[in-house]
Formats: C-alpha cells, structure tokens, sequence
C-alpha cells in the first residue's frame, strides 16, 4: 500500500545526464540582428509550450481538457450553463460538451473573421476582457481555446448558435476548413462542442488521459460551482466504459465535508463553518467554508474564478491574516488567553483546519497563464473583513464549538513551545559536538547547491557500496538505518532530537519549523535510495511523509527525487543486463534465449559499488523519479488513510484495493 503514497506525488523522470554540469566549452556565435526572432501567432506557442500549459508531461496535457471546461465554466458562471459533458474518446480523443450560449459566430468587426475561428487562432481573442460578456471568469488572458487548438493533432468545434449547427476543423492550429453553416440543430438552442487529439509531436511523453486525474478536477469544479451538473465518460474501452455524475448542491460546504471523509479524519465540530460576502462595488464575492479536525496538519485549498491557486495568492494571505487576529482577539476578549500568555500563532490557529476558499472577480490578475498565483489586492480586503467580522460573531454565538477550537489551538501551541525547547536543546548539543554534520555523511567536494546531490541510503551495506562507487566531487552518501517517525502521527516537538530524521536535518541544512529556509539547502537534488521491496517501499514512504510535512518547499521546488534501482541482472556470457521491473526481465530472457543467468536483487547491499554506479547513480545511464504535488487534497488524504491513526479507513483500503496490494507484496 505504500506505493499508493508515492503516486500520489511522483513524476516519472529519465534523467540520462548530470543536469548540473555546468557547460563553458565551445565556439561563441554572433549575437546580432539576425539572431533576433519573431514568432507570429500560435507558432510561439508551439514553440515554447511550457509557457503557457506548464509542461508537455502529463500535467500539460490534462491541462489541454481543463482549459476548454474552464471555458464551459465561465458559461455557467455568467448563468447561461448547467450542464458540462467531458468524455475520453477511443484514441484519447477528447469531446467536451456544454449547453451555453454557444460562442459566437458572426464576423468580428475589427478583423473581418468569424468570433469562434478568432477564438480558436489568435491568442488573446476572447469575449473576457470588457467586461460586457462575463463579469468574472478564469479564462481572462484569452489564450485557452487558441494554446488547445495550437498544441493538438487537429481539433474541431461545432457551435450550436439560434438553432443552427456551426462547424470548423484546425490542424495543428490552422484553419482547415471555413466555418460552414450545416442548417438546423434540432433539440438544441445553444452550446460548443469541442473535439481535440493532443499532438504526439509535442507531449512526446504521453497521449494517454488518466480517469481519476481528470475525475479529481471535475468534481472539483462542480463542488465549487453548485447547482452545475459536470459529467465524465471514459468511452476508450466499450466493455469497461466508466462514468461519473458531479453535482452537489451545497457547494464547497459539501467539498469540506467530502474531504474530511476521504481524509479519514474526526471532525472537532459536526457543523461546516460557512462565510460569504460581496465587495461593496458588486465586482467580487468571497465564500469560506471550513472545519477543524484532530489531524496535526492543515489542508487549505484556494481558488479564483473556478481556478486552483496551488500557490495561493493575496486572498489567502487575507485569510489567514483575519483568522489569526479574530483568534486571538477573542481568547483576549474571554480570558482563554491570559495577561502573561503569548499569542497563538497563525500555524497554532490552523492546525487540523480543512478549509476552502472561493473567490470571483471581475478582473483577476494571476502570475502566468497555468494561473497559480491571484495577486489582486483588493480581494484581500474583502476577506479579511469578512472573516474577521462574521468569525468574530460565530464564534460569541458558538460557544462550545469556540471551545473545542481553542482547546485544539491551545495544544498545538503547547506543542510548538515544546518543539521550541527540544530546538534550542539539539542546538546546544550540536554546539558541544566537533563537527555540525552527522557523523555517517559521506560529504562531496563541491560546495554549490545547484552542482550537488544527496543519496539517502537503507542501511550501513548499501551505504557502503554507495560511498565507493559515487562521483565524491558532487555526490554525498547519507546511510540510515531501521524505519524512521511516521510523523504523520507527531507534532513537530517529536520529529527534534529523533535519531533518524535529525540527520536528515542537519546534512540537507534548511532547518526545521520556524527555521527553515529552503535557501540553505546544501543540495540541489535529494535522492532516497532504498531497496526495491516492501520495506523499501515503507521506507520511503516514511521520508516523502516527513519531507511534504515539514519539509514541504523542498517537494514543491522539485528537489526530492526516488532513485530506482534494478530488480535483476541479466547475465550471457561476458555480459551484463538489468531489468528494473518483471516485464524487462521477461523481455530481456526472451530476446536473448537460452542460457541466461538471472540474479535477483534482495537489496541495495547485494550490488557491489561498481553495479550501484552503472545502475543506479550514473547521470548518463540512471532512472530517478522526481516527486511533485500534483493535488494536495489528494495527497494529504491519502497520506491521512494510510498513515495517520486511523485504523478502520486503512484496513477499508486495503480490502478495496486487495488484488493490487497482494501484488505489491509477493
């Protein structure tokens, strides 16, 4: 079941060279005029990708689908939608479906060419930016339809526009063929139909939807959108075709209510607190809903106009900010909190919150097209007022469920007093030691972060082989042995002074809790190298739960990677062959024949320094995984089911997924 952890979080990464080698060789070229280009139109996006869906990994492809349903989403924000179909085609086509407005279909004034040809060729063409069409949406830059159209095999659209049936069909982003008018579209007043197929010449990778990435997002987006019925259909596969129905009328209270279900957490108080307010110039609205619970950790989620800000923005600093002051001035106000006590901090206030925040806009500013950021100012105001004034009254009307909530901002806080304590105790002692850095670490020569790279290593074996057969001038060894604190089940006073993960601490050089600064790290890549089997698996499972709780930046900047290393070695002969999984194995006896010899690696320590080297350190020959968060709740619920306190949500876990976990095991 520990590999379920992983996935949550892992992107698979074929790393054939030593990204860090820095590059100074070679015959300077002329900078002039001439090396100056221009990129008309949607060849730029073409070109440079990234900049506008992120990555052409999977996450750049799902991106594809989420941009034409935001599209459909601002139809039902204006109040002209109600329902929205995305289904998954045979050959990962991909159809969406909505029964708005339709968009429009008549000739633009400006350039002579019908609206939705516009829309689908040139970026910044949108109906989203007077103001006149939609008074908020998550599509302001324009660019959503077009980067689609641009970045598929072929894409066509059929517009149902006063009764009659629109169709146009692109390659690759050209028009190829003219908006026809196919006569009546009888049953049907208004809607877009979207059919595109990903370009294999840009997401090289992979073409192929994942069902639950897109049914995660979906729901999502009808949990914040009430009343909007979103359907998702897998139609690849006739005999095991899927389906899934979103509509929730309570909105994001029921989105709260569903994550700490699935979070397998008990809830401090039964009802969902809910907040909401419009700003006085009618251009934006907030809604909060939120609810406490006795995990140790916090789950927030923000969203702009339909968009998941992963990065947060200006409305949660408001948030945040309101909820720590409305907090602390009623502790004062009731002597919860007496003459001598400290503050509760921000973190002490929203230990165990799992909270959503929904915004809407007229005029949305987010950092960058993929939208991660909201930077309007004024949003802030308006949260902050909202949530300082309507908690404030909660809270006076709600007193036992006030109570229950200081009781657990008061325990955290004990908490980090102790963790405090049990800081400055390890830093005394790491005073009086000779050296700063744990005694086990096989240090590198370099110096620079961006040049180097950890390996955390099971055991004194492994280790052993790691020291001798790694690059010691950017590559240090670091060996653990046993299974670590599952901190999933500790505060932060418990993971001080541990004796498997203060070592941790100390050789990685960012600091823990109120210390840390990603900006100390002293390594660019964090490797954890464990053997290829279960406890391989808990061991690992058991770092990436410490590194996303308390070491959650160094995940998000990507600097956490999996090493992978072989299960076999192949041998014919004089040579040498290593399969990572059974199918290469099975692959490699078949095409060499007969006469093979197979070994079976147990574990990290069976491999001599040499072959750890070949297989699983090399920059030029190795495979890591680098572990990202693609979906926080996803993450943390899945990390609460199987590795919080919680027996009774485990055990259902793993009677629903038994066949999968058996096979995990053998």
């Amino acid at each position: 079941m520990y590999e379920e952890i992983e996935a949550a979080f892992i992107t698979e990464e074929k790393v054939e060279n030593n990204d860090f080698t820095k590059i100074s060789e070679g015959v300077e070229q002329a900078y002039d005029g001439d090396q100056i280009q221009v990129l008309e139109g949607l060849e730029a996006v073409r070109k440079r990708p990234g900049m506008y869906i992120g990555s052409t990994g999977p996450r750049g492809l799902h991106h594809l689908v989420y941009e034409i349903v935001d599209n459909a989403i601002d139809e039902a924000l204006a109040g002209f939608c109600d329902e929205i179909v995305v289904t998954i085609m045979p050959d990962n086509i991909i159809k969406v479906v909505d029964n708005g407005r339709g968009i429009p279909v008549g000739t633009q004034s400006q350039t002579g060419v019908p609206a939705v040809t516009l829309v689908f060729t040139k970026l910044h063409a949108g109906g989203k930016f007077g103001g006149g069409s939609y008074k908020v949406s998550g599509g302001l830059h324009g660019v959503g339809a077009s980067v689609v159209n641009a970045l598929s095999e072929w894409l066509e659209v059929e517009v149902v526009n006063e009764g009659k049936l629109y169709y146009q069909r692109f390659e690759r982003g050209v028009e190829k063929s003219k908006l026809e008018n196919r006569g009546a579209a009888p049953g049907r007043n208004g809607g877009t139909t979207v059919y595109f197929k990903a370009d294999g010449e840009i997401f090289k990778e992979t073409t192929e939807y994942e069902y639950d990435t897109l049914k995660t997002r979906l729901r999502e987006q009808a949990f914040l959108n009430a009343g909007v019925r979103i359907i998702l259909r897998d139609e690849r596969d006739a005999e095991n075709a899927q389906e899934n129905v979103f509509f929730y009328e309570g909105g994001i209270k029921s989105f709260v209510e569903y994550l700490n279900k699935k979070k397998a957490a008990e809830v401090v108080h039964d009802e969902v607190i809910w907040l909401s307010e419009d700003a006085a110039d009618g251009n934006s609205t907030a809604e909060i809903a939120m609810q406490y619970t006795d995990s140790y950790n916090e789950l927030l989620l923000s969203f702009a106009n339909n968009i998941h800000t992963v990065d947060g923005g200006t409305h949660e600093e408001g948030f945040k900010r309101a909820m720590t002051r409305v907090m602390n001035d009623y502790a004062r106000k009731f002597n919860i909190l007496k003459e001598g006590d400290k503050n509760l901090s921000g973190d002490d206030v929203r230990e165990g919150l799992t909270c959503v925040i929904s915004v809407k806009l007229k005029d949305a500013q987010f950092e960058g097209q993929t939208k991660a950021k909201l930077g309007n100012t004024e949003i802030a105001a308006l949260v902050s007022g909202m949530v300082y004034d309507k908690m404030t009254v909660f809270l006076e009307e709600n007193p036992a469920v006030a109570r229950a909530i200081f009781d657990k901002a008061m325990a955290a806080a004990r908490a980090r007093e102790a963790a405090r304590k049990a800081r400055d105790l390890a830093r005394r002692k790491t005073a009086l030691e000779s050296s700063t850095l744990p005694g086990k670490l096989a240090d590198c020569i370099s110096r620079d972060p961006d040049e180097t790279e950890i390996f955390i290593v099971e055991g004194d074996s492994a280790g052993g082989s790691a020291k001798g057969g790694r690059d010691r001038n950017f590559q240090a060894i670091l060996p653990l042995w046993g299974k670590m604190l599952n901190v999933e089940k500790a505060r932060l006073d418990k993971v001080y002074g541990n004796e498997k993960l203060m070592p941790v601490v100390t050789a990685i050089g960012c600091g823990l809790g109120e210390d840390f600064d990603i900006s100390k790290r002293r390594y660019g890549r964090i490797v954890v190298m464990a053997d290829a089997d279960v406890d391989g698996s808990h061991i690992r499972t058991l770092l990436l739960t410490f590194f996303y709780r308390y070491m959650r930046p160094l995940v998000e900047a990507g600097h956490i990677y999996l090493a992978q290393p072989p299960l076999y070695r192949v041998t014919k002969g004089k040579k040498h062959y290593y399969a990572y999984e059974d199918e290469d194995r099975n692959r490699l006896l078949e095409e060499l024949g007969s006469g093979c010899d197979v070994q079976q690696y147990k574990g990290l320590g069976e491999m001599d320094a040499e072959q750890l080297w070949d297989t699983t350190m090399n920059p030029a020959t190795r495979s890591m995984k680098r572990v990202e968060v693609e979906d926080a709740a996803a993450a943390d619920e899945i990390m609460s089911v199987l590795m919080g306190d919680k027996v009774e949500p485990r055990r259902i876990f793993i009677e629903e997924n038994a066949l999968r976990v058996r096979d995990l095991d053998v």
